[in-house]
């Protein structure tokens, strides 16, 4: 087998303007960044604004493990099943795939690429991984522009009265370097601890994210809060006039970027926040201009459904009016083999036993969502060659059981050809009415929990429907933040208790007076439902702990940190970078 990049490289691009035409987009609506890479301008957005929208589909996985789940490549191998099987009914239905832009950090370091694997892949690959478009150094300068500002400010006589020892706002640098983790900044006013975040972790990847419009990004810019006064009022970037200069900075990166999968479908990369440390979704602007050309978007939110599909319903739906019309969770059997106990290095052997243990991982995520979002689910089992008949025929039987469905993909190795079953599914549970799941019991024994019973299992956060979907937010926006918090520790995560740091109690209680209508967006270990990346399956009765609430006024929410998560990542012993590599005639080798 080729390796990812091999198999990028041997590809044929079609002219990126050829790609956009199957979509009814013209060749001056685009802004081409050489042959196959094209952002679309202003103007092609705003003849969009009145279309129908088509049919969204997100991607999500179980809880990830070291042996890799392939959420990604799912979501690309599913676009190109549904453009295959569109095709081979004659139909002039389309599909299109809408993801995130990788970030550098893991590139380089222990995770590697966002690009696919195997014959499910956007390209071009090497331009994807790396600079692509420029959109994360606009993020970054916009950031870090912030930054300087705020530090001039206080240089030149801070007529605003900034608390220097208030200053929450901190730089950022796409890459992982744990260097930067605690940093002293000096002003003529005292000295100021501050430190590094990893610009997918900042506040204005997510508010670049979840903007509508130029407008609206530039009014969230305004509202974020840097610091406070020394009489405690807040300072906003529109205090320091910052706004508009980092809107210019943005302007070009805020168009979405169009690219194609190995098999020409269409694709949209476009923003990138982690989901670990940030709401874990592809631009807004993306998502809906996407449903605005397409008739089903397929689109992905970061890690396990406790984190990524979380955050997309609660955050990115909420915001921006969306609901999804099917939720595909990836499941492997290697990784439910993990959850059930088998060590990393017996996952390709057969293991019925492992495999049942584990599928209690799974069956919280199906829970979950099914009980708590009221949305449809499927199963995408990512096939592995290690995988036997025993063990797919065990797991498809336990998914029956739950009232769902599992198919079997082998996009990696066949391409859209692989997954052209759960395509076939996919548009079947969206256009029945019939879909039917059964309601699962995850909650026994949680009905002791401090206020549980009543506040929180009796929350009623439906919202109108638009398809035979029951689509519902886990927690109103009335709801209180310590509420809001604890509901999604014990709904979803299956803790008994909520810990907050001395600091994170203080914040709480100071956020309740004027942001208790945010949501929350968990900053925690993707690797297990807990805050301890140790526990594998579905634990319960543990402790979700918060050390560090932080107030992301303009993208709208309130993060919290919890457990040893790091807004800072640091790079492994022997780095992805290692392996990366130009030969004398430039081509790229070693990237994954």
């Amino acid at each position: 087998m080729l390796s990812d990049l091999e198999i990028a490289q041997a590809a044929t691009l079609k002219p990126i303007v050829d790609i956009a035409k199957t979509l009814n987009i013209c060749a001056e609506d685009l802004i081409p960044y050489g042959h196959a890479i094209a952002k679309l301008n202003v103007k092609c957005l705003a003849k969009l604004a009145n279309k129908p929208s088509g049919k969204l589909i997100l991607v999500t996985a179980m809880t990830p493990t070291p042996a890799g789940e392939g959420k990604t490549t799912t979501s690309i191998g599913l676009a190109d099943a549904l453009n295959l099987t569109f095709k081979q009914k004659n139909s002039d239905m389309k599909a299109i795939v809408c993801i995130r832009e990788p970030s550098l950090g893991p590139v380089f370091g222990m995770k590697g690429g966002a690009t696919g694997g195997g014959y499910a892949q956007v390209v071009p690959m090497e331009n994807i991984n790396l600079h692509f478009t420029g959109d994360f150094h606009a993020i970054t300068s916009a950031n870090n522009l912030l930054a300087a500002l705020v530090d001039n400010h206080i240089h030149h006589g801070n007529q605003l009265q900034i608390d220097v020892h208030s200053i929450t706002w901190k730089p950022c640098l796409d890459m992982n370097d744990r260097s930067l983790r605690h940093i002293t900044l000096h002003h003529q006013y005292g000295d100021k601890t501050s430190g590094f975040d990893i610009t997918v972790a900042s506040e204005v990847m997510a508010i670049f994210c979840l903007a509508e419009n130029l407008n609206d990004l530039k009014t969230r810019l305004g509202n974020i809060q840097v610091a406070t006064s020394l009489a405690g009022k807040p300072i906003l970037v529109c205090d320091l006039q910052a706004q508009g200069a980092m809107t210019a900075l943005l302007k070009d990166a805020f168009q979405p970027n169009m690219v194609q999968t190995l098999e020409q479908t269409p694709a949209l990369i476009h923003g990138g926040p982690f989901a670990n440390i940030a709401h874990g979704c592809n631009s807004v602007i993306a998502t809906k201009t996407a449903l605005k050309i397409a008739d089903y978007v397929v689109t992905e939110a970061g890690f396990g459904a406790d984190l990524g599909a979380e955050k997309f319903f609660d955050i990115k739906c909420r915001q921006a009016n969306l609901q999804p019309d099917l939720l595909v969770i990836v499941a492997t059997i290697r990784a439910l083999k993990y959850h059930g106990g088998a060590a990393l290095s017996q996952l390709n052997t057969q293991d019925l036993t492992s495999l049942q243990k584990g599928m209690c991982n799974l069956e919280k995520h199906i829970s979950n969502c099914v009980n708590h979002f009221g949305v449809k689910v499927l199963i995408a089992i990512n096939h592995f060659n290690h995988d036997t008949q025993a063990e797919i025929d065990c797991l498809i039987n336990a998914v029956e059981t739950l009232g769902c469905k599992a198919v079997v993909c082998k996009h990696w190795a066949q391409g859209g050809a692989g997954a052209s079953s759960l395509a076939q599914e996919a548009v079947f549970a969206i256009e029945q009415n019939t879909f039917k799941q059964n309601t699962l019991d995850f909650n026994a024994g949680l009905s002791n929990l401090p206020l549980f019973n009543s506040e929180i299992s009796n929350l009623n956060c439906s919202k109108t429907s638009k398809s035979n979907n029951q689509f519902k937010f886990l927690y109103p926006d009335k709801l209180s933040l310590l509420l809001k918090i604890e509901t999604i520790a014990y709904k979803i995560y299956g803790a008994n208790k909520v810990e907050f740091s001395a600091q994170a109690a203080l914040k709480l209680k100071l956020f309740e007076s004027e942001y208790a209508h945010f949501p929350i967006c968990i900053a925690k270990t993707q690797y297990s439902f807990a805050t301890d990346s140790s526990l594998r399956g579905a634990p319960t009765g543990h402790t979700l702990q918060v050390s560090e609430l932080r107030l992301s006024r303009g993208a709208g929410f309130i993060v919290a940190i919890c457990g040893a998560i790091l807004t800072m990542p640091g790079l492994p012993k022997v780095p992805a970078s290692a392996r990366i590599d130009v030969t004398d005639l430039g081509e790229i080798i070693g990237l994954s």
